[in-house]
């Protein structure tokens, strides 16, 4: 991810008044067009014509868990790469055009994708749209640029990784807890694999996977749909078509031992307790129960976990985690994602204590019925936070790409927040009692280092 970062965005004051009753919670669905260039692109519009902007996503069905074997890395560092410029559109020009027109660029790699977003004045589409369709078509492979990128994405794995306490844990979690290389590598990069990286490899892989056919462009804000449609069809309608390349079978079978780790941590001040749960896959039908249980369990200060934890039995510090947490949210993932907690832990308290009293809260939402109070405020703050979301054009236009090129329908925007809506007890209950257990649990409790005589 390049060194940028969003504003966040306040929910609007009808959702914090407070919960509705579920029956008469109003319904509110995202305008949505799409439609498919003869190259393989697929557009996707929704028209929002409440501010004189516009949100551009352009989402490539590439990630970390689809990058080449042997080259750990390398779909985060091609994302750097997109930004180093095109024969035509020089490097820096990118930044310049867009931020120029007072607007705003960045890129993420995530686990199934890799995301390209700009916000700016409506006025500003039609350049923002010639310099994506530019640097689709072609970069500029140059050993230059190519080295200034490894050396930048080295020195952002040593900011954001090596010289932060935990900063691992993220990383370390998934490679005990999966098995195939897809879903255990280390997506950031080792250096090592980023540095024998050639020419040829950024070339292949500019070739394999930044095409039309693997790439959703998303568009929301002041716009009309059919002027969009033929902008996109303008600038990216004559590249030309390639295969949509195979995606690989990243399912694994829940764990059936649990993995225990012990680490040390030279950067660390207290201990801190990391645990991840392999969960069911994108769009099953424990999808949404998961995700309304992530919520649930560890959703803030209100969560059981934190009430039960830190609040309660004053063992941890702290918690965060949740439904595909490390890298993204409870719906922008392929494949299987864990449900993750980390946690500073305090003196009075160790690893088996913790682990104990996690297992207890989760037997009580395996065990016992949850209050409906409770399940409507756990929906109340998931929904309150997703409409706050999909509410501003540039997230819109994210989410919008997201579901298409992950669910296979943009469409899929007004179908989550009935997926929160019929999340029942029960479902909560099944899905504690077949996920959240002990053989499917990977632990990494991380220790201070011995203090120097």
């Amino acid at each position: 991810m390049r060194l940028r970062s969003l504003t966040p965005f306040l929910v609007g004051a009808a959702l914090a008044a407070g919960p509705a009753p579920m029956a008469k919670r109003p319904a509110w669905r995202v305008p949505v067009e799409v439609k498919t260039l003869a190259n393989g692109l697929t557009v996707v519009v929704s028209e929002d014509h409440a501010m004189p902007t516009v949100g551009v996503s352009m989402v490539y069905r590439v990630g970390m868990r689809l990058e080449p074997k042997g080259r750990t890395g390398f779909a985060h560092l091609f994302e750097h790469m997109m930004f180093e410029g095109t024969p035509v559109a020089k490097k820096g020009v990118f930044d310049r055009v867009i931020q120029g027109g007072g607007g705003m660029n960045n890129g993420s790699t995530r686990y199934d994708f890799t995301n390209y977003i700009e916000s700016a004045p409506a006025s500003a589409l039609e350049p923002i749209l010639w310099l994506e369709a530019d640097r689709l078509r072609a970069l500029d492979f140059s050993p230059q640029n190519l080295k200034n990128q490894q050396e930048v994405v080295k020195e952002e794995i040593r900011v954001n990784v090596k010289n932060q306490p935990y900063g691992s844990f993220w990383l370390d979690l998934p490679a005990a807890a999966f098995a195939k290389w897809e879903n255990n590598h280390d997506g950031y990069g080792s250096f090592e694999d980023l540095d024998r990286a050639d020419l040829k490899d950024v070339q292949t892989f500019h070739s394999t996977y930044y095409t039309p056919s693997n790439a959703v462009l998303g568009i929301a804000g002041d716009v009309k749909a059919a002027e969009v449609f033929a902008l996109a069809e303008k600038y990216f309608g004559a590249i030309p078509s390639k295969p949509k390349p195979a995606l690989p079978d990243l399912k694994e079978p829940l764990n059936t031992k649990e993995v225990r780790l012990v680490k040390t941590d030279a950067l660390a001040r207290v201990p801190a307790i990391v645990m991840g749960w392999k969960m069911p896959e994108r769009g099953s039908k424990d999808h949404a129960a998961a995700a309304v249980l992530s919520e649930l369990l560890v959703g803030g200060e209100a969560s059981r976990v934190y009430l039960g934890l830190v609040k309660g039995k004053e063992l941890l510090l702290n918690t965060s985690g949740g439904l595909n947490s490390a890298l993204g949210g409870p719906w922008d993932f392929d494949g299987q994602p864990l449900f993750s907690l980390f946690a500073l832990y305090k003196p009075n308290a160790d690893a088996d204590k913790i682990l104990a009293a996690v297992d207890e809260i989760i037997a009580s939402v395996g065990g016992q019925s949850i209050t409906p109070a409770e399940l409507e405020r756990t929906k109340t703050k998931m929904l309150s936070d997703y409409y706050s979301e999909v509410e501003i054009p540039l997230s819109r236009a994210d989410v919008l790409a997201k579901m298409q090129a992950l669910w296979g329908s943009a469409a899929q925007i007004n179908e989550i927040p009935k997926l929160i809506e019929g999340v029942t007890p029960e479902d909560l209950k099944r899905v504690a009692n077949t996920y959240l257990t002990r053989p499917n649990r990977t632990v990494i409790d991380y220790h201070t280092a011995p203090a120097k005589n």
